[in-house]
């Protein structure tokens, strides 16, 4: 797969990314993923400091450790924000100074690794000082512990008001997208991300399975239109689910442990949607009424 950048100011990164969320601990053969992954092209990684109920870090970092690739082939995403049991007592948003630099110090650790490629905030806590928060993140990125900022699960008003903070850019944001969400595509998220000159990465790209197997009345509706398109491209309905998002510049943030699942998202790269195959599948998401002339 060949690398793209994140955006005007960020790195180089495989189109499709490999993220943990929906990791739990002590499930899953994390070194089999990471290596499938590799061997199909995907070296982007995202994590966060809570995946895996604060586990998942750790044991990418033993699979690093182990040097059967470099650290220098792939890149690495962290973020903070959320804040879940069992470590607290109840789930909040943490984005202070102090809770960034003690996350990115403990993800580092975990990681094995000297920086993070990006650093991300997983969503904003309204209870945060602002300033202090921009000044902590652009210290980090100072240090050479981040090498970039970027944001998830952002409202347009939110990653605004953070840039009006920062002396430095933001490269990334997390947006959940996906054919059974497009909220993202009328509410402005998509239209300031490409403003800002990045590319939006897709959480959930196939909702998580949803897609394929829902049994809800949207669910049904779009995949019958995706086995109609597929039949057209020879391909798996997912496939053309990621092909969807691809054609819309979105990076496809992967989440599933299943391997057939990852080779249908990588294999989506293949294919290249016409522009009405692509406004089909999109009406496909909307009411009749909604669709106008």
């Amino acid at each position: 797969m060949n690398k793209v950048y994140l955006s005007d100011a960020g790195p180089k990164v495989s189109p499709a990314i490999y993220g943990f969320w929906r990791w739990e601990a002590g499930k899953g053969d994390m070194e089999k993923i990471v290596n499938l992954c590799l061997e199909l092209g995907v070296n982007t990684f995202d994590h966060a400091d809570r995946y895996g109920n604060y586990t998942c870090e750790k044991r990418f970092g033993e699979v690093l450790a182990k040097q059967s690739f470099k650290r220098s082939d792939i890149v690495l995403f962290s973020k903070c924000g959320v804040n879940t049991p069992p470590l607290y007592r109840v789930k909040h948003v943490n984005t202070s100074a102090e809770h960034i630099t003690l996350s990115v110090e403990n993800s580092l650790r975990n990681l094995q690794t000297d920086y993070l490629d990006v650093f991300l905030l997983d969503q904003l806590d309204p209870l945060s000082d602002l300033e202090s928060t921009a000044l902590a993140l652009e210290k980090l990125k100072s240090s050479g512990k981040v090498k970039n900022i970027g944001v998830s699960n952002f409202s347009v008003y939110q990653h605004q008001l953070l840039v009006s903070y920062l002396n430095i850019p933001v490269v990334s944001n997390h947006i959940d997208l996906n054919l059974l969400n497009t909220a993202a595509l009328d509410n402005g998220a998509i239209d300031y991300i490409k403003q800002k000159y990045m590319r939006p990465l897709a959480t959930s790209p196939l909702a998580g399975g949803r897609i394929e197997h829902g049994t809800d009345e949207l669910a049904l509706k779009v995949r019958k239109k995706l086995l109609e398109i597929a039949a057209r491209y020879d391909a798996n309905i997912e496939s053309i689910a990621v092909a969807w998002l691809v054609k819309l510049g979105a990076l496809p943030l992967i989440g599933t442990l299943e391997e057939n699942r990852i080779r249908n998202i990588v294999n989506s790269f293949q294919i290249s949607l016409s522009h009405e195959d692509w406004y089909e599948l999109y009406h496909a998401t909307k009411p009749i009424s909604s669709i106008q002339d």
